[in-house]
């Protein structure tokens, strides 16, 4: 069928048929499109056939698992001439519900896509396909509980990725001696895809993207040193969700906002984080460049009024000096607390980022490749003296969503007071909750830090 329409690393790629094989593409590339191809096409021959096989496709989440099922699977299938209608179910694996999204051919065959995690990966005696799989957290747990899933002769485990770090189980299947005579392994950088025909700008999107880091590991497939890095990719991806960075799933629940400021070459990022039970869930974040002190007023008018905050950690460091005294007259001297950027508040504030991660405290949105670059862009660097002090590659150059986030944990520390609030009007089409009574001011060491 599409043989024809696939670029020669592609057509590589589908018609190596060894059980295992294991695929390290650069960004939109392809990748998923030619093995959900090979899915269709393998599920097709089998229907001809009256047999029936059947696939299994584990994604980071379940809009990365529908795009499979719809943008792959199914439009392969129409091409091949088999029309299927798309099922959607809840499956229980542990604890949890999951969506599963499964199409089915006329003999039975099957492709089921759901997220990827260890109870997910239980279940099934199918071949399998494991997308973007640098990416899955608990990378190495999942692979313990598939293994046995394609342990019967002659199922088919198919991975792809582009890579994430070195702190993973695809960084192993791609690098690991011990694995060289196992797996049958393909590797196609940008360079590579663009000389076999792929119409990509490599320059234009060099440019674009602007972040050494991550076009040397999202597009030339470099494994990026994660020894120096505050924020490994693995401590990243453990706290993704596909609920989080939604300001709809917002419950009502107690918020805290952190705001970075700037006004010309940075980012001015407010990250708003919901407190459900022990965990900080991020609702929103809202990115503004080059934006005048007026808008940035605005736009944090809009987040006060909407979620209430309990308390708002502010950047006072330089030019963030009248913003704070701003926000301090319209939302209430006790709502408001300006941190000044030392060395030491912001190893206090990188500190409770890690561990905030480490023990999955907090949840951000899944795949957002900003954020992620953000985060993972501080780096620690010990002085002669024994001090440590952050640099930042890449990512906007300041890493501001990272410390909007972190402001946002440091100002969840503190302990609650107890509000009173009355609508005021602070300018024309605003009103805002503002406190009219406090219990106290901060307690501990007279402020956030």
């Amino acid at each position: 069928m599409a043989d024809g329409i696939l670029h020669p690393y592609q057509l590589a790629w589908k018609q190596d048929d060894s059980r295992f094989k294991v695929g390290m593409f650069a960004r939109q590339t392809g990748k998923t499109f030619t093995t959900t191809l090979e899915i269709a096409e393998d599920c097709q021959i089998a229907d001809l056939q009256g047999k029936a096989t059947r696939w299994v496709i584990l994604s980071r989440g379940e809009r990365q698992a529908r795009e499979a099922i719809e943008e792959g699977v199914k439009k392969h299938a129409k091409a091949l001439g088999t029309l299927l209608s798309l099922q959607e179910y809840d499956y229980e694996g542990g604890e949890a519900k999951y969506k599963a999204l499964e199409v089915t051919w006329p003999n039975g065959s099957k492709v089921t896509a759901l997220p990827a995690n260890p109870d997910t990966a239980r279940g099934f005696s199918a071949n399998v396909f494991l997308d973007e799989f640098a990416f899955h957290a608990d990378s190495r747990k999942i692979w313990q509980a598939l293994f046995p899933v394609i342990s019967k002769p002659g199922l088919k485990l198919r991975v792809v990725s582009t890579p994430n770090g070195k702190g993973n189980k695809f960084y192993e299947l791609m690098t690991s001696r011990d694995l060289a005579d196992v797996w049958s392994r393909h590797q196609v950088d940008i360079y590579q895809a663009v000389e076999q025909g792929l119409p990509r700008d490599i320059e234009e999107l060099k440019s674009g993207i602007g972040d050494d880091d991550a076009w040397s590991q999202e597009y030339e497939l470099n494994w990026l040193d994660e020894a120096s890095s505050w924020l490994s990719y693995d401590l990243i991806n453990a706290c993704e969700d596909d609920q989080a960075g939604d300001p709809d799933g917002y419950q009502g629940g107690r918020v805290f906002i952190g705001n970075d400021i700037a006004a010309r070459n940075d980012l001015w990022v407010a990250w708003v984080w919901e407190e459900v039970g022990d965990v900080l869930w991020e609702r929103e974040i809202r990115v503004l460049k080059r934006a005048s002190f007026r808008e940035q007023d605005e736009v944090m008018d809009e987040l006060v009024e909407r979620y209430h905050p309990v308390r708002i950690a502010m950047d006072q460091t330089g030019m963030g000096e009248k913003p704070v005294e701003d926000a301090k007259r319209r939302y209430g001297e006790y709502r408001v607390e300006g941190v000044l950027f030392t060395t030491s508040t912001k190893l206090h504030m990188a500190t409770l980022g890690r561990q905030a991660f480490e023990d999955r405290k907090v949840r951000i949105r899944l795949g957002d490749r900003p954020l992620r670059a953000d985060l993972h862009s501080l780096r620690k660097v010990t002085t002669a003296t024994g001090n440590v002090r952050f640099d930042v590659d890449g990512s906007d150059g300041h890493a501001d969503r990272a410390w909007a986030g972190f402001l946002g944990l440091a100002a969840a520390e503190q302990p609650s007071h107890a509000y009173g609030y009355q609508a005021v009007r602070v300018g024309p089409g605003h009103r805002h909750a503002r406190p009219v009574r406090a219990t106290g001011g901060f307690k501990g060491r007279g402020g956030l830090l």
